[in-house]
């Protein structure tokens, strides 16, 4: 007798239960926001210079899609911009023109302004700008409170800003390009010595052995300072 075959299941069997999924793990990225963009956007400037910021770059650094940057900045020249103002923010005095040393206030705003230059030597290509940020703008009213404290003429004054102006952008990219090595300085001297007769001056003044680079920004400083205000 043919056994009929049947498509039930003995009693006893259990349907297997459903194997549990993992938890998935939490986003580790914390959510998106104008100061993380600023910040990143920084990060990758020193890393790769201008050149190497770009949105889509930008956006795989802070794990999110390039279209969600548009909702914080508008495009990169804003970028720019934002991250420009971060880098050259002043802590130093609120009140500069209120103090008595209007000079000792003046050097240290502008050394502190070409050292964060230097930390990010990007920075100094990018200035001016279309659209001065306030930590940029607030840097010249500090400066020109305190010069005109001092006493430089109000028609004086913007020659005055613009002066020690030039002259921070000035030394910050020569510092930041003048990259050779002891012996390429060396070799360089050796060629003066040789050209004495030609170059008599820089020979003997050893110039392109001269690494005092802070020393020299202060007394140049100094230079200028005392042709705007004349020590008493």
């Amino acid at each position: 007798m043919t056994t009929k075959r049947s498509g039930a299941r003995g009693k006893g069997f259990q349907p297997a239960e459903a194997t549990p999924q993992p938890a998935q793990e939490p986003r580790t990225e914390p959510p998106l926001s104008l100061d993380r963009i600023v910040a990143t956007a920084v990060d990758l400037l020193d890393a790769e210079g201008i050149e190497g910021l770009k949105m889509r770059r930008l956006a795989d650094r802070l794990g999110a899609g390039a279209m969600s940057l548009y909702w914080h900045v508008d495009n990169k020249e804003k970028v720019f911009d934002l991250a420009l103002d971060s880098v050259l923010d002043y802590r130093g005095p609120a009140q500069l023109a209120d103090t008595q040393d209007w000079r000792g206030d003046v050097v240290h705003m502008l050394e502190d302004w070409r050292a964060s230059m230097l930390r990010h030597p990007w920075s100094a290509s990018l200035l001016p700008r279309r659209a001065l940020g306030p930590n940029i703008l607030a840097r010249l009213e500090l400066l020109s409170k305190a010069l005109s404290a001092a006493g430089v003429a109000e028609t004086d004054l913007n020659a005055a800003i613009w002066s020690l102006w030039n002259y921070v952008m000035g030394a910050t990219i020569t510092r930041a390009s003048f990259n050779l090595s002891d012996d390429d300085k060396a070799a360089a001297q050796q060629r003066l010595t040789r050209l004495g007769e030609q170059y008599p001056t820089i020979e003997r003044s050893r110039l392109l052995l001269d690494n005092d680079w802070d020393g020299a920004f202060r007394k140049g400083l100094d230079f200028l300072l005392d042709g705007l205000v004349p020590r008493p």
